[in-house]
């Protein structure tokens, strides 16, 4: 295939990036730096050069506090930017297949958040993120929606990357008790991307490693022990004792009733991916 990958340059694009290369397609890269995906007129312009016949989109504003103190921009690039970009994959004929979050629901629900189950965003993050998922599918009918959340892996600013850093340092660790998600391995991200892009069945999938879910704190102490930090221990807290801007969802665990149904092999369990993950630090 010939794909043209947005944002590029973070830890999940340059994941796509790499697997992608590896399977032998045609891959164009473009991060922020040279790719404003808000910009009509430079997208138009890279599309007419590369005539990509799948798009993936990594590029967003991710920083879920930051998002609440400007709206504007949470909006222009998660929701204006993905609706430039599916504009763009309708005109060209190209698959479009974009990132969103666990972060459209509001973490009232007990257990797993599946398709079936409508967005209720409570924080501007995730209302510019859904606000994305519905421009890019009214703008493309070739558009394929993947949620996911608590994302780890190499080469990027996370939470599992930085307790193991501190682990390995012997320093004393603390972690959220009281919120809960599905973490998921960048590298298995990507590859499951790529798929869909290849697939072309336009929807909803929601992508995790497979398993139980866990809360920050467990996530933390299950990455501390496969690290081989003996003696390091981890405190837990609750999400209200930080004071953060924006609110969070207490439970954002994800499942696909769709992916299966494909032909789509359930990921890695999240703690063998965490091992694969500590292996390589």
């Amino acid at each position: 295939m010939k794909i043209l990958v947005a944002g590029a340059g973070g830890m999940v694009g340059r994941a796509v990036v790499a697997h992608c290369a590896a399977r032998g397609d045609e891959v164009s890269a473009f991060g922020r730096q040279n790719l404003d995906i808000t910009d009509r007129a430079a997208v138009q312009m890279v599309f007419d050069r590369e005539r990509p016949g799948a798009v993936i989109n990594c590029a967003a504003w991710t920083n879920v506090d930051g998002c609440e103190f400007d709206p504007v921009r949470a909006y222009e690039a998660n929701a204006r930017g993905v609706e430039m970009l599916a504009r763009a994959c309708r005109v060209a004929g190209a698959m479009f297949v974009t990132i969103s979050t666990d972060y459209v629901f509001d973490g009232r629900k007990e257990g797993f958040y599946t398709q079936r189950d409508d967005p209720h965003p409570i924080s501007t993050y995730g209302i510019s993120k859904l606000c994305g998922e519905r421009a890019a599918q009214a703008a493309h009918a070739r558009t394929t929606v993947v949620r996911t959340g608590w994302i780890f892996g190499h080469g990027g600013k996370n939470f599992l990357a930085t307790v193991i850093e501190q682990a390995r340092r012997g320093e004393r660790l603390t972690a959220i008790e009281d919120m809960y998600g599905t973490p998921t391995y960048a590298d298995d991200l990507a590859a499951r991307l790529r798929d869909l892009a290849e697939l072309d069945l336009p929807g909803v999938y929601h992508i995790v490693n497979s398993g139980e879910g866990a809360s920050f704190a467990e996530f933390a102490r299950v990455a501390v022990a496969v690290s081989g930090c003996e003696g390091v221990e981890v405190d837990g807290i609750s999400a209200d004792s930080l004071h953060r801007p924006a609110p969070r969802p207490r439970n954002s665990r994800l499942r696909c009733l769709v992916s299966e149904a494909v032909g789509l092999a359930p990921l890695a369990d999240w703690r063998d991916a965490l091992r694969e993950f500590a292996a390589r630090q």
